[in-house]
């Protein structure tokens, strides 16, 4: 695909890399020359320096042959305006970043009708995986197919684990009628796609499908429990900590939402009914104790700065907080996760990113998610006849070993499918696989 990326900044950049490494036809625009000079010097790709709402800059992109049009520079008004003219000039698709998710939720604003293809919103992706972390409390990589007919959940083993020391099969033993099944295991700095002869160790962190109702199988199957989740303290009232104060406090968990700044707290206050707005420091520990964070059931750190929500989340985490998540941007820190002593650690970057990546794929990928810290990414397709897998057994295909068909959806309903398993004609197939396969699989679909 020929795809133009405006905006050479963290989400930008990262965007271009992740697409150079899939041999996708890039090139990168930004006024800014020193934000270009990292791509130009090592990456793949054609970079322009110039105002991505230049028509004369615009042209000089090809964009009249571009498939895809990507606006994700900081400004909201750039992207939505670049977007547009980009689609005026020739542009197959167009993909904004905004900031205001009210620009998504209010349904009398219709950009579509400019010729914006998708408007992606950073903080609603944000509060959307905080709702899942939160409401699956003993899990991480929580990522939903198809509303939940099938949903993907992490668990780092421990050595009080059943399946400790078992192969994949003998642990599937232990529920016969499993609804869950192993799709990818970090062990130290390795992704493993796990096979039948894969034995469980302790301290891998693993990523299970599940069917609805496989999580309760889980938690007995690594002994833990999935707590209830009632009393959240939220960390930053910016426009990702109000939109999560918003989300969760809909589905009436009490919030106390802290926010530094003393005018913002009086705007929070007004606005959010439902929760507790405080204004103080959330970095000072004395202040947490004296609005009893040892009673919150989650901390959760939203503010602009990384190493305050990092800080925040250890205090919190020192005080016996069960579950931590922290927002960070520097990619750096967020490769700390599960050796960090924080629950979660969140990046809206590599969020937005995998948001933007379904469009860019040749296959009809629906959906698309990379799995937390792992060098694995889970794809979905839709099977149509011409696709090599349609009617046919999943034992006789000749799947690369480092991917996995890790679930099918069947007119609305989800499946952990074995060898035996006949993929049919309009099938959702979600598949696991390694990075370097993700040519391979899309060639079956």
């Amino acid at each position: 695909m020929k795809i133009i990326i405006a905006g050479s900044g963290q989400v930008g950049s990262h965007l271009a890399k992740l697409l150079s490494f899939e041999s996708q036809e890039i090139t990168l625009i930004d006024s800014n020359e020193e934000k270009l000079s990292f791509p130009n010097s090592q990456l793949d790709i054609k970079v322009i320096e110039g105002d991505c709402t230049s028509i004369s800059i615009l042209t000089k992109s090809n964009v009249s042959e571009a498939d895809l049009f990507i606006g994700v520079t900081a400004s909201e008004s750039v992207n939505l305006t670049s977007c547009y003219i980009a689609k005026q000039l020739g542009a197959k698709k167009t993909i904004a970043r905004i900031s205001n998710p009210e620009l998504i939720e209010n349904e009398n604003v219709d950009f579509f009708s400019l010729g914006i293809s998708e408007l992606i919103s950073p903080e609603i992706l944000t509060s959307k995986e905080i709702n899942m972390v939160i409401n699956r409390s003993e899990f991480t990589d929580p990522f939903e197919f198809d509303d939940g007919a099938l949903i993907t959940l992490g668990l780092s083993a421990k050595q009080t684990a059943i399946f400790i020391g078992k192969s994949v099969v003998e642990a599937a033993k232990i529920f016969p009628e499993t609804h869950f099944f192993p799709i990818s295991i970090k062990r130290g700095d390795k992704t493993i796609i796990p096979r039948g002869d894969t034995v469980f160790q302790s301290g891998d962190h693993i990523v299970f499908m599940n069917e609805p109702g496989g999580e309760d199988e889980l938690l007995k199957l690594s002994g833990q429990n999935n707590d209830v989740i009632k009393n959240v303290m939220v960390l930053g009232g910016g426009r990702v900590g109000k939109k999560v104060a918003e989300d969760l406090s809909a589905d009436r968990i009490n919030i106390k939402l802290v926010e530094s700044d003393k005018e913002r707290a009086e705007e929070l206050a007004e606005d959010l009914e439902n929760c507790l707005v405080i204004y103080g420091d959330g970095t000072n520990s004395k202040l947490l104790e004296e609005e009893n964070l040892d009673q919150m059931d989650a901390f959760i750190a939203v503010t602009g700065d990384s190493e305050t929500n990092i800080m925040s989340s250890l205090i919190a985490k020192s005080k016996g907080i069960n579950k931590t998540i922290a927002l960070v941007d520097n990619l750096d820190y967020y490769k700390l996760t599960q050796i960090s002593g924080i629950d979660t650690l969140i990046n809206k970057k590599l969020l937005t990113a995998d948001s933007i990546s379904k469009h860019v794929h040749k296959a009809e990928i629906v959906a698309i998610s990379q799995l937390d810290n792992m060098d694995a990414e889970l794809l979905e397709f839709v099977v149509n006849e011409d696709s090599k897998v349609c009617n046919k057994v999943i034992k006789n295909l000749d799947f690369p070993r480092s991917a996995i068909i890790a679930g099918v959806i069947r007119e609305s309903k989800g499946y952990i499918v074995l060898g035996d398993f006949k993929i049919l004609n309009n099938d959702r197939i979600v598949v696991c696989c390694l990075k370097d396969s993700i040519h391979k699989v899309e060639k079956f679909f």
